[in-house]
């Protein structure tokens, strides 16, 4: 009993910080604005959290990180930086990153006055090294060389990434898991692999010149079935014969366009619609039924909800209505 004591007593400094480590003080005050998910930093290795908050003033975000920790941020609103020697993240919205720390070497800043959202993915560095070992190819340079010198490299951060709209879907599957409570703590630690091999790794050189000509393609699918569109606006080809005519499925024509103009097809040939309306009663030569027709609508009611919702104003009092103010 005594040498079990002795031991405990001769522990570093180092080790009972990280075991009397708690962010609780920092987020006590913002009440329900923080909630663990899932998981536990100390005995599962990974804790998958939820922040909603708002801070008057500048909030010091470092005090929340454990020592000896990844933590991968998905940054939904605000504006945060983490800094580590000489390296600066800086986070948007809808950005993403991630950093890491031996001890209490990073330092981090919220700002004010902005309401903050993001979910952060806290992974212990042991927990890390079972499923990243350092050196493996694909590997982040910059995390990989925290791993394999981290004595020498106390602290690192990425540089920041967009968040994808699947990354995006993602984020919000955290908050409404699709299985049974009894499956949750295999589901979470599942994402929680799964949001490190988005953002932990890079691709190998052939990878990523692959993934430059798939871009490169995608762009053309997309700019082609813009193009079909705008000749098409009154009689415009289905999904299926849209992706026949640019080469790929229809499922992966829906995904690539709207990760490419932030849009669907069909919210955007409605807007191509739209600004063919415009441009059609600004020259006068056009009433409001027959334009409708022009663009595709046979139902008038139809079209004016859409051309309100667009527009900003009834098609009948376009171009007198001052725009952008729905009456």
């Amino acid at each position: 009993m005594m040498a079990s004591l002795t031991a405990k007593s001769r522990k570093s400094p180092r080790a009972r910080s990280r075991l009397d480590f708690s962010e609780m003080d920092v987020w006590k005050p913002f009440g329900h604005g923080w909630r663990k998910l899932h998981g536990s930093f100390r005995h599962a290795g990974y804790s998958v959290e939820w922040h909603d908050f708002t801070s008057a003033l500048p909030l010091d975000w470092s005090r929340t990180f454990h020592p000896g920790s990844l933590e991968i941020c998905l940054n939904l609103s605000g504006h945060a930086d983490v800094r580590a020697a000489g390296q600066v993240l800086e986070l948007g919205p809808l950005m993403a990153g991630f950093y890491a720390q031996n001890d209490a070497s990073l330092t981090a800043v919220r700002r004010g006055g902005e309401r903050h959202q993001f979910i952060t993915i806290e992974l212990a560095l042991p927990f890390l090294e079972r499923h990243l070992p350092a050196g493996e190819d694909g590997l982040h340079p910059r995390l990989s060389r925290f791993l394999a010198r981290r004595d020498r490299a106390p602290a690192m951060v990425s540089d920041p990434i967009r968040l994808s709209l699947d990354l995006q879907q993602l984020v919000l599957s955290f908050r409404s898991p699709p299985v049974l409570k009894a499956a949750q703590r295999l589901w979470f630690q599942a994402k929680a692999l799964e949001v490190a091999a988005a953002f932990l790794y890079q691709p190998l050189a052939d990878e990523e010149l692959f993934c430059q000509r798939q871009h490169h393609l995608n762009r053309e699918r997309v700019q082609k079935v813009l193009a079909i569109l705008k000749e098409n606006l009154a009689q415009p080809p289905g999904l299926e014969e849209l992706g026949r005519r640019v080469g790929c499925s229809h499922f992966y024509l829906s995904r690539i366009f709207t990760q490419e103009v932030g849009k669907t097809i069909s919210v955007t040939l409605r807007d191509l619609r739209m600004e063919r309306a415009t441009c059609l009663l600004r020259e006068g030569r056009l009433n409001v039924t027959q334009a409708a027709l022009e663009v595709g609508y046979s139902s008038l009611s139809h079209f004016s909800s859409a051309f309100r919702e667009v527009i900003g104003c009834c098609p009948g009092l376009y171009p007198l209505a001052p725009l952008g103010k729905k009456p």
